[in-house]
């Protein structure tokens, strides 16, 4: 193992953080200088720049040759958003979970997730496979906006004849700050796609050095390591947020971070490449299957009382745990792996299910507790 790939490692996850900070601040600017709500925000453009790590690293393993990795990178990236970066946030605080991001963007999600293992079934995403994720992603851009407009224009006006004596003062104000805040929102948003684009291009060298060297697949480097380094920004975001008190932008930058990666970082490079994206058979069988577990494990801890708990965030970083023991053991053929794999199925998995029909059925009484107080003892 050479120390220079090591050092290409770490630079390229300083560069990504870097990267994804500035994006995410600048796009964020951006974005509430034209009133959209916070969750939105989360859901397009906070999403979408701190998808940019996933998209530059997919791009640039697609054109050295390295599919593997483009693919491992965003299946394990939407599992450590859900696992563990959900996870954790919600250890830091309880997530608030909004009704609309319940009803509508988490089964988006869920559905993007299916479409994802239907058109990887034959090993190789196409070109017409990469239109069609990509045209997934734009129209749920498209619809969150204008449904996020269309619920805010009632309550503007509202407050706009409530408080109309005030407005001149406030839009003189505007006025002068605007061009020099956007001005600046746009230098990081610069700053930021290019240390992104930088940190991706030693990152990817790096990690495929190393796993040339090892023996160890494309796959599980994208699965692990590139996964975890990439997803970086949306963990720093997310714990932001819930520091901060924007629960709701935590849970929406995940779910439009895992939109995002599957219709805009797979879809693009599958137009890109003359033969498309190749899929491994392990990837199909486990992978994401796995992805599209943890995006369905969602969608019920969302809907019981709309939050996701700190229990719950207590057990999605477990799993997330037990996902990656599982990987590098199986990387490695270690003598460990049967055992492992033995607890979890017979012992693990079952008393999980089990506590989440326990758990499940105690939040639900207590949300219909709470929506008839009468009925409650």
């Amino acid at each position: 193992m050479d120390l220079m790939d090591l050092a290409r490692i770490v630079v390229g996850l300083v560069l990504l953080v870097a990267g994804g900070e500035l994006l995410v601040r600048g796009a964020s600017a951006l974005a509430r200088r034209v009133g959209i709500s916070s969750l939105v925000v989360g859901l397009t453009v906070v999403s979408a720049a701190t998808s940019a790590p996933e998209l530059a690293v997919a791009v640039g393993a697609v054109l050295r040759d390295e599919p593997g990795l483009a693919v491992g990178n965003v299946v394990g990236s939407n599992i450590v958003n859900v696992l563990l970066i959900l996870g954790l946030s919600a250890l830091v605080i309880p997530l608030a979970v909004k009704q609309r991001l319940v009803r509508f963007d988490l089964p988006w999600m869920v559905v993007l997730s299916v479409g994802l293992l239907v058109v990887s079934l034959d090993g190789r995403l196409s070109a017409v496979d990469g239109l069609i994720l990509l045209s997934a992603v734009v129209v749920h851009t498209v619809l969150t906006v204008v449904i996020s407009r269309r619920e805010a224009r009632t309550p503007a006006r509202a407050a706009g004849s409530a408080g109309s004596s005030s407005v001149p003062d406030a839009a003189e104000e505007d006025e002068e700050t605007v061009p020099a805040s956007i001005g600046r929102s746009l230098l990081l948003v610069v700053l930021g796609i290019a240390l992104l684009v930088a940190g991706a291009t030693q990152l990817v060298e790096g990690a495929v050095n190393i796993a040339t060297t090892l023996g160890v697949s494309s796959l599980v480097v994208g699965l692990t390591v590139v996964a975890v380094g990439t997803s970086l920004p949306e963990l720093a975001t997310s714990v932001i947020a819930v520091r901060r008190g924007e629960r709701d932008l935590a849970v929406g930058n995940v779910v439009g971070s895992n939109i995002f990666n599957i219709g805009l970082v797979l879809g693009l490079p599958s137009l890109i490449s003359s033969e498309g994206i190749p899929v491994s058979g392990a990837a199909v069988a486990f992978d994401i299957p796995v992805m599209l577990a943890a995006a369905v494990a969602l969608l019920p801890i969302a809907f019981t009382g709309f939050a996701v708990a700190r229990w719950e965030g207590a057990l999605f970083v477990g799993l997330y745990l037990a996902y990656t023991g599982y990987v590098v053991l199986a990387a490695t053929a270690h003598d460990a792996l049967e055992g492992f794999t033995a607890a979890m199925v017979w012992f693990v998995l079952p008393l999980l299910a089990m506590t989440l029909v326990a758990f499940t059925a105690y939040e639900i009484g207590l949300h219909r507790g709470r929506r008839d107080p009468a009925r409650s003892p």
